[in-house]
C-alpha cells in the first residue's frame, strides 16, 4: 500500500509539473503579419525620419562653416538630396560611422518622393 500511495504522489507532481510548464508555453502570440501592399516608404517624412539621421551622423562635418553641403536647414538639405541619398547608399558618408541599413533606407525613400518638407 505505501508504494501505490508513493507511486500516486509521485505521478501526481510529474503530471502537475507536465501541466504547469505547458501553460507556459502555450501562450498565443498575435501574429504580425506584413502587407505586401504596403509601400514602407509611406510614412518617412523629413521631420521625423531625415533630420534626425542628418543631426546625429552628418552636421558635425556638414554644418555651418563647416564642409559643403550645409546640411543643417531643410533647404540646403533638399537642395543636395540626390548628393546625400549617393553618399549615404554608397556607404561613403558620414566618414568614419556608418549608418544602419533603415536609416539608408529612409534617406533614400524620402529622396525617391521629392525630397518633401514633411
Amino acid at each position: 500500500m505505501k508504494i501505490n500511495l508513493k507511486f500516486k504522489k509521485e505521478f501526481l507532481i510529474l503530471l502537475l509539473s507536465v501541466f504547469l510548464t505547458s501553460c507556459l508555453t502555450n501562450v498565443e502570440e498575435a501574429l504580425i503579419e506584413e502587407n505586401p501592399n504596403v509601400d514602407p516608404c509611406e510614412t518617412i517624412t523629413y521631420t521625423l525620419n531625415v533630420k534626425p539621421i542628418i543631426d546625429n551622423n552628418c552636421i558635425v562635418c556638414h554644418g555651418n562653416g563647416g564642409n559643403f553641403p550645409n546640411l543643417t536647414t531643410y533647404n540646403g538639405t533638399s537642395a543636395n538630396a540626390n548628393s546625400v541619398k549617393a553618399e549615404v547608399v554608397s556607404r561613403r558618408m558620414p566618414q568614419g560611422n556608418s549608418l544602419t541599413n533603415d536609416e539608408i533606407q529612409a534617406i533614400s525613400c524620402w529622396v525617391d518622393a521629392g525630397a518633401l518638407n514633411n
